[in-house]
This record gives C-alpha cells, sequence and structure tokens, in this order.
C-alpha cells in the first residue's frame, strides 16, 4: 500500500509508525475492502495514544482527526501533530471552534477519524460512549467506518510514553454505516448520544477472524 501524499511530515509519521510497529509487535489489517472514497468518518475504539497515527498508517491516503488541546502544549509535537491535520479539541466542553473545524475537514473531501469513547479506555474494555463521534456524524451526514482495533495499548498503555512491550496488533475495517443506521433522527431526545452508541455498537460486533466472540 502507498501513502498518496505531498506531506513531508505526515509521510515521516506514517513510515515511522510503521517501523515502530513492526519492530515491537505484528500487525494484521482487516477489511480493505471496506473504506471508500472521498469525505467519510473512521471511528474506532480507543486504547492508546498509537491509535492515531496507527489507523493512519493503514490507510493509503491522509485523513484528519481530532486531539486534546494540551496535546499541542509542546511545540515540537505540536507542530508534528498539526502538520498531520490534528484538529485541537477542549475536552469536557462544547468546543464550537473543533466542531466547526471537523467539519469543514469532511466538507473539503478529507477522512476525519473519530473516536466514540472520548478518551482511551482505562482498562481495554470498550467504554461507554460519548455524544461528540454522534455529533460530528449526524452534522455531516457521511459514511462512518467502524474501526476495531486490538493490541495497541499492549505496546503503548496509557501513562506510558514509550513501548513497553510487544504485541499481536490487529486493525479491523467494517462496512461502512449509512446516516439512516446511525442517526436516530432529530426527534429523538438523545440523538447525539444515541448515534454514538449506534457507531460504538458496530465496533463491538467486528470479531477477530482467527478469535471470534472477542
Amino acid at each position: 500500500m502507498i501513502l498518496e501524499s505531498q506531506n513531508i511530515i505526515y509521510k515521516a509519521v506514517y513510515h515511522g509508525t510503521r517501523s515502530l510497529v513492526e519492530v515491537f509487535s505484528t500487525l494484521e489489517v482487516e477489511g480493505w475492502e471496506n473504506i471508500p472514497q472521498g469525505a467519510c468518518l473512521f471511528a474506532s475504539n480507543h486504547q492508546s495514544m498509537l491509535d492515531p497515527p496507527l489507523i493512519g498508517s493503514c490507510l493509503p491516503r491522509e485523513i484528519s482527526f481530532v486531539a486534546r488541546r494540551t496535546l499541542f502544549d509542546n511545540p515540537i509535537f505540536g507542530f508534528v501533530i498539526q502538520a498531520c491535520h490534528a484538529i485541537p479539541l477542549d475536552r469536557g466542553q462544547a468546543d464550537v471552534g473543533a466542531i466547526r473545524a471537523a467539519l469543514a475537514a469532511l466538507a473539503s473531501g478529507h477522512g476525519l477519524l473519530i473516536f466514540p469513547e472520548g478518551t482511551r479506555s482505562q482498562t481495554g474494555e470498550i467504554a461507554d460512549a460519548k455524544a461528540g463521534a454522534g455529533l460530528l456524524a449526524c452534522k455531516s451526514g457521511l459514511p462512518v467506518v467502524p474501526i476495531r482495533v486490538r493490541g495497541p495499548r499492549d505496546v503503548l498503555p496509557r501513562g506510558a510514553l514509550f513501548p513497553v512491550g510487544s504485541a499481536r496488533i490487529r486493525v479491523h475495517f467494517g462496512q461502512a454505516m449509512t446516516a439512516q443506521e446511525y442517526d436516530p433522527g432529530a426527534q429523538h431526545p438523545e440523538r447525539m448520544l444515541e448515534a454514538s452508541r449506534r457507531i460504538l455498537e458496530r465496533i463491538k460486533t467486528l470479531t477477530d477472524a482467527n478469535e471470534p466472540g472477542l
């Protein structure tokens, strides 16, 4: 798979992540045929800070993603993730600027990575949904590609700055959900949250081909 990009920093992160994964793990990717062309949302469970570059390194094109604003405080790291299309988000409040920036990225034809859980899982198990992913999905009306990742937490767990072990990492792209599948409609009292729940439920259905029932 060849990345189509002229962005030197994005390409460096892309290839650097693949090299890191190859050193500390084995990588298995399933469902490439489910990745659509053009604008869409990529929705994944969230195990590790490795998840955004890992998922990005499994795609043949550049994508954007939302990241908490404090990650931009480090000038070097902030510069790198900004060059990789990270959109800063003030977590814990309705960040209208971040929502507008994310919707603008989608309107320009980009893919956008979102995490329905809102943050990394504390235990490795999929946590409860937050409304943010559903808001972006319902506002855009675009296809949502569910993604199930397994293994990144074993390489880079929550709180670790460097890899701590090796693992088998699996990335499973599911069939894209249409707006009719995830959006309960404007009349629903918890429309955005319910949309996130539906997306997360679809992620949970993506079982490992070698370990059915996970």
